[in-house]
């Protein structure tokens, strides 16, 4: 508290009516990425006490969600879950406001112990916990933003939500504290096609698109391979995915 009441960001969340600092955060994030469009729909997920519900509304002026162990405070214009996103009773709970969503936030952090091993696992765990839940309800297309702290794992989540967005970035706001170890990645574009970064698969090219590059169809949707001719049986590793179609090199 101490260290809060020398931050000018704790100051300026008083002046300013948000509940946390936190909040500055999210519109640092939305200024240079852009996640939250006038209209969205919004979940935030380990909301309390409700520094982003608070801006998120203002930004998207949509439907907000947000969702917490804790009891969160009312918010005009907000609807509040008390549950767990592990459940799938928390899940329904969240579709009875909101069938798909177009944005999903998390700021959420574990209770921490002080061992910095233990509390990166922690994060690394609730933030799959988040993805899993995110992946269930986000529209096609749909941002994803999440805090994560640095640590042995981090470059592995980021990896699996790479799998899962076809744009993928790791930020550090300027409201971030200096020696804080947070960062935040912002994913957006979800995909729902039936290839995956990283995935390898075996398939023969169909034949060779104008600009050169192999094409081979995956349930209808379109795989450009590099490197390859019509009738060659390939063994090849997805590199990019975009929402109407994937690149990928012959392995």
């Amino acid at each position: 508290m101490a260290r809060d009441q020398r931050d000018n960001y704790y100051y300026k969340a008083k002046k300013d009516g948000y509940r946390s600092r936190a909040s500055y955060k999210l519109k640092q994030i939305n200024k240079k990425f852009e996640v939250i469009n006038k209209g969205d729909t919004i979940v935030d997920l380990g909301a309390a006490p409700g520094g982003w519900l608070q801006v998120a509304k203002e930004l998207s002026g949509g439907t907000v969600v947000g969702v917490d162990l804790q009891r969160i405070a009312p918010i005009d214009g907000v609807e509040t879950i008390k549950g767990d996103i592990r459940k799938d009773r928390t899940i329904e709970k969240i579709r009875e406001i909101v069938k798909v969503a177009d944005v999903v936030l998390c700021d959420a952090a574990p209770n921490l112990t002080g061992n910095w091993n233990v509390d990166h696992g922690r994060s690394i765990d609730l933030c799959n916990m988040a993805l899993e839940c995110a992946c269930k309800i986000l529209k096609p297309n749909g941002m994803f933003v999440i805090k994560v702290f640095e640590g042995d794992m981090f470059k592995g989540y980021f990896d699996t939500v790479k799998r899962h967005f076809s744009f993928i970035k790791a930020y550090s706001p300027h409201a971030s504290r200096d020696t804080s170890a947070e960062i935040y990645i912002i994913a957006k574009k979800f995909l729902t096609s039936p290839v995956r970064w990283g995935d390898v698969l075996d398939v023969t090219i169909e034949k060779i698109g104008e600009q050169g590059d192999g094409i081979v169809m995956i349930d209808g949707f379109c795989v450009f391979v590099k490197d390859v001719e019509e009738g060659d049986n390939v063994r090849i590793k997805i590199k990019d995915v975009k929402p109407n179609f994937a690149f990928a090199i012959a392995v």
